[in-house]
């Protein structure tokens, strides 16, 4: 089996940090979304990966490479524009040949894996096996519709009715049976080839495909909020070695799920976990945590951050009460005054903020 890892797109709805990188760069837990995608399809046994890219190729290419430092095959595919799901299975049709294969999209985060829905579908018995989820609003996703076997019986786009609560998720098994149906598709309304209408003409040409129910933890990451979340959940699944013993100096606390990186310190701060600290950063008279991912050298001095997200080389200066903040690469945040106001930052790369104290 082969994998199809789509990591093209605009992601407009992560601005402004998508306006300078790829949104399946954006770091959770200190970890790109995209290689946490790798990662799973690897643990499933696939070694040849085609890996769809855009606008950011060179960047992705820099961070995944060769694919060989995950154990597997890289393949770059280039997509000119974003013209749907199905168009990159067209684009992909020569490399993927008649495997069957796995597809999935680059901005999700299944944290337990996806071993299950792999094994079940290498039993056979399906064209199309699909990854869907309980959801309490389905009217804001593809939804499933099955019948008691789970076979899916339709495929309804963002129902104003739904006539289930089966949300389509981003991973899809296939056999080269869909290659003939995207072939057939025609441009949706929004001018993409949807992979929804190819998995419908599956079914309405009586093929079998499944449902699989998933039920670890899942998040599209493609808003700053989801972000935010799916950086909590990974974070809570941090190891609970104990205290640092290094990096920590005797004047400050530890509390929790707490893992500092090489060469980062922490000195005459309080920490409260869960709190992953990259390498190279320096955290001083500072309150961190909990639920906060601060990336590689990054400075925080007289800082108070929680529930948020540091890139690459941030600097925070006399800042506290800092909650919920998504901060790009070298981006400066320091304090003019000294009002103690409760602050929000979604600021992208290399910005300069002056806030209250």
């Amino acid at each position: 089996m082969k994998a199809l890892v789509l990591s093209g797109g605009s992601g407009t709805r992560l601005r402004p940090f998508t306006y300078s990188m790829a949104k399946q760069l954006v770091p959770v837990a200190n970890k790109p979304v995209l290689l946490n995608c790798l990662e799973n399809l690897r643990d499933i046994g696939v070694t040849e990966t085609g890996l769809i890219v855009g606008g950011y190729a060179s960047e992705i290419e820099d961070v995944v490479g060769d694919g060989s430092a995950l154990g597997l095959e890289v393949t770059y595919i280039h997509q000119s524009a974003p013209l749907g799901l199905a168009h990159c299975v067209a684009l992909a049709a020569d490399f993927l040949g008649d495997d069957d294969f796995v597809m999935y999209l680059g901005d999700n985060i299944l944290a337990d894996g996806i071993e299950a829905a792999a094994t079940a579908f290498r039993e056979g018995g399906a064209d199309a096996r699909i990854l869907v989820t309980k959801v309490p609003d389905p009217s804001h996703y593809g939804v499933a519709e099955i019948d008691a076997d789970s076979r899916v019986t339709a495929l309804v786009e963002k129902p104003q009715q739904p006539q289930s609560d089966l949300a389509v998720i981003g991973v899809y098994f296939f056999t080269n049976a869909i290659h003939e149906a995207v072939r057939s598709l025609r441009p949706s309304a929004r001018g993409e080839l949807e992979i929804t209408d190819a998995i419908q003409l599956l079914v309405t040409g009586g093929r079998t495909v499944l449902a699989h129910e998933y039920h670890g933890y899942w998040k599209d990451t493609g808003k700053i909020d989801d972000l935010l979340e799916c950086n909590r959940e990974l974070l809570g699944r941090l190891p609970d070695d104990g205290p640092p013993s290094d990096g920590v100096d005797s004047a400050s606390t530890v509390h929790g799920q707490v893992v500092i990186g090489p060469g980062a310190r922490v000195i005459g701060s309080v920490l409260t976990g869960p709190v992953l600290i990259g390498a190279g950063s320096v955290v001083e008279n500072s309150a961190i945590g909990p639920d906060v991912s601060i990336g590689p050298d990054c400075v925080l001095k007289d800082a108070g951050l929680e529930h948020s997200i540091l890139l690459e080389g941030v600097t925070i200066d006399g800042v506290r009460e800092l909650h919920g903040c998504v901060i790009g690469r070298w981006a400066q945040v320091r304090a003019p005054d000294n009002d103690d106001v409760r602050q929000r930052l979604i600021i992208g790369d290399h910005t300069q903020a002056e806030v209250s104290a």
